[in-house]
């Protein structure tokens, strides 16, 4: 049974967290998939992904492809990820079933302290999941790094 981290960004973008959060999957061994809501920022994402520093090269690809099952990481749309992952990260208040939660090892939900609807989509997301019985704990970097604030 997987649990849900809530990813409160409030000093660093998306783009700067989700590398890191990346390599750390990988490095469990886990493939991971990263489910957005529109194709346009999932495009976005693909192209500051492959701009990173070459020493951290994080090997990824968009879905649709005829390799997406080979992916280490696949940025998608979908609820259905054709790359067998064991931790998804959903971006931009993507939905999360607590079915998904507790068939992977892990979920991340990562939001932006600074938009208001991102926010009130996080504590809905927090009061499902853990309504249904899901594990889940909430990060927040406010105070320059990471500290876990609660836990369900």
């Amino acid at each position: 049974m997987g649990e849900a981290f809530f990813y409160h960004l409030t000093r660093r973008p998306l783009e700067a967290v989700l590398p890191d959060l990346l390599e750390k999957s990988l490095a469990r061994g886990w493939r991971v998939s990263v489910r957005g809501t529109q194709a346009q920022r999932m495009d976005w994402l693909d192209q500051k992904l492959w701009l990173g520093p070459e020493e951290g090269f994080l090997p990824h690809g968009l879905a649709g492809g005829p390799h997406d099952a080979d992916q280490p990481v696949l940025l998608t749309l979908d609820a259905k990820s054709a790359n067998d992952p064991g931790c998804l990260m959903c971006i931009d208040g993507a939905e999360v079933a607590p079915e998904e939660v507790t068939a992977l090892d892990r979920v991340c939900v990562l939001f932006d302290g600074h938009d208001g609807a991102a926010l009130q989509r996080a504590r809905d997301q927090w009061r499902s999941l853990t309504g249904a019985g899901c594990k889940a704990q909430y990060w927040s970097e406010e105070s320059g790094r990471w500290e876990k604030k609660a836990e369900s």
